[in-house]
């Protein structure tokens, strides 16, 4: 598992406290002394008073939805369903930052409702930052809206790690972007702390890597931090990742609680709700943690406050969660977990 993890000395001790130590220095120990606790999602009226804040831009699959081929899908009539693909803005009212977590095929209306929110800087790059977890449509094809054919963005800071970077260098059109300097690719190794004391923290995590590696963010500030984890193939993969990096045996259920332990907010891949999805297909071909199934991980950790620092986020089309009649969102919502929705805002 290649990742920016820091490296700590096991002493030995209980499993549990080992992964919570890995994961602490991961953030600065300073940062997770111990868990602060949840702060309410703001409000647009009462957000203005955050000096950081994390806004929501979509919460779908990397297609969105509606999608091709599938005329029936009633958000082609209605367009509150539409779902965005997913993204999230962190914002730095402060010192007029922001910067986006993917950049998707809806990145036109996704950057309207940001500029909404906080007013660009014309006397300097559009975007002050994109981070990018890998190279699949939903999460990077929306840079070919800072072209020449586009807005003709002048130098974009764009953070990759090593696979994504030399992909971006080497494949046309994006290669174009890096030539006529409408990007700057940056390596997530190079990153150093941020203004208002904002830390971004990259590791790998278990996915398809036709292109690039794929990576989890943990974004912090002293007082609040955010796990997000738009894909990955399946928790009990990441498990087996830290045992092989650490020599920690650890089940699912213990990474993910331990995950949890150290963030106030979980953006987790719940791209679809269980394997009863895609009629038709074998979808034990098709990765991804179902969300019955992370549920079910949560409620054996026995600790309903974990719950709470869950948002369920990449929703695939297919998903019944779409619906909030539906069994599954009831059943959802009956076990005390709920969905990111576009426009939601976190004061940091």
């Amino acid at each position: 598992m290649v990742n920016f993890l820091v490296r700590v000395q096991l002493n030995g001790g209980e499993i549990m406290q080992q992964l919570k130590a890995i994961l602490g220095a991961t953030m600065s120990l300073s940062l997770l002394a111990c868990s602060a606790d949840i702060k309410a999602a703001e409000t647009a009226e009462n957000s203005e008073e955050c000096a950081v804040e994390m806004v929501v831009l979509g919460v779908g699959q990397d297609a969105g939805a509606p999608q091709l081929g599938n005329p029936d899908d009633p958000a082609w009539s209605d367009p509150s369903k539409r779902l965005y693909a997913t993204s999230l803005a962190l914002i730095d009212h402060e010192n007029q930052k922001r910067y986006l977590f993917e950049a998707t095929p809806d990145i036109r209306e996704q950057m309207q409702m940001l500029d909404r929110i906080a007013t660009p800087n014309l006397d300097g790059p559009y975007l002050d930052g994109i981070f990018l977890t890998h190279a699949h449509i939903g999460h990077y094809a929306g840079l070919m809206f800072l072209g020449r054919e586009s807005m003709g963005a002048r130098g974009v800071p764009v953070y990759v790690m090593p696979r994504m970077k030399e992909f971006l260098e080497t494949s046309g059109p994006w290669s174009q972007l890096v030539e006529l300097g409408n990007i700057e690719l940056h390596s997530i190794s190079d990153i150093k702390k941020f203004q208002n004391d904002v830390e971004i923290i990259a590791s790998n995590v278990p996915h398809r890597d036709e292109y690039s590696e794929t990576v989890s963010f943990i974004i912090a500030r002293p007082e609040m931090t955010v796990f997000f984890v738009p894909d990955i193939d399946s928790w009990s993969e990441l498990a087996k990742s830290f045992e092989q990096e650490y020599g920690i045996k650890i089940s699912t259920r213990e990474l993910l609680q331990s995950y949890l332990d150290v963030t106030n907010y979980a953006f987790l891949d719940a791209t679809f709700y269980d394997d009863n999805e895609l009629p038709g297909r074998d979808m034990s071909e098709i990765p991804h943690p179902r969300v019955t199934e992370t549920m079910d991980l949560i409620d054996a950790a026995g600790d309903e406050s974990l719950k709470e620092k869950i948002r369920f986020i990449h929703i695939n089309h297919t998903n019944p969660l779409r619906d909030t009649s539906s069994d599954a969102y009831r059943e959802m919502t009956r076990r005390g977990y709920k969905l990111a929705y576009r426009g939601e805002r976190f004061c940091l």
